[in-house]
């Protein structure tokens, strides 16, 4: 009787942490806090991306703003590409999805992506997808206008430390857990 009361404890304790835990990860588009893309390195061995840009069909028909991305891993290895928008072939058009190629240092899995928008039109992009070579995609959300003059985007490279977190809230629980079995047994006894 006393071991399934623990039981369920344990099962609703274990499960209300991960719940807390996995909602913290789930990230809004933010500006970029102390990011410099005069930092970014331009050496070492070259890699090639892939990169798509979904534009929202709120965003305007097309627009004239001038796009730039920066992406990295969470190793300081990261990807500047300046002025991706020409209006000339029609990219970031309304309900339309536009790819890149871009080449730059090599990176372990890619956790940040931050755009950058400047001028009139207040571009939407809907979401960005990057393919690299030995990492699997990764696709950020944005859904929502890009401020102007600001590098605004995502940055899930603490996401190790979140699964870090967990492993410490876990084990806390189970030896709270087990001292109330050691103390229920000895009052069986």
């Amino acid at each position: 009787m006393v071991s399934r009361r623990l039981f369920t404890l344990l099962c609703f304790v274990v499960f209300s942490t991960y719940l807390s835990v996995s909602e913290s990860k789930v990230l809004e588009p933010h500006a970029a806090e102390s990011f410099n893309v005069s930092l970014i390195q331009r050496v070492g061995t070259s890699c090639s991306y892939t990169v798509i840009i979904s534009t929202s069909c709120s965003s305007s028909r097309y627009t004239r703003d001038q796009i730039s991305i920066a992406f990295g891993d969470g190793y300081g290895n990261q990807i500047y590409a300046p002025r991706l928008d020409d209006p000339s072939t029609r990219t970031f058009e309304q309900c339309s999805s536009d790819t890149f190629q871009i080449n730059g240092p090599c990176t372990y899995q890619i956790c940040y992506v931050y755009l950058y928008r400047s001028g009139p039109d207040g571009w939407i992009p809907e979401n960005v997808k990057i393919y690299s070579h030995g990492s699997k995609a990764v696709t950020f959300p944005y859904n929502t206008h890009v401020p102007e003059s600001i590098w605004y985007g995502f940055n899930y490279c603490n996401s190790a430390s979140d699964s870090s977190v967990l492993a410490i809230s876990l084990r806390r629980i189970v030896l709270i857990l087990l001292g109330f079995i050691v103390a229920g047994s000895s009052l069986l006894l």
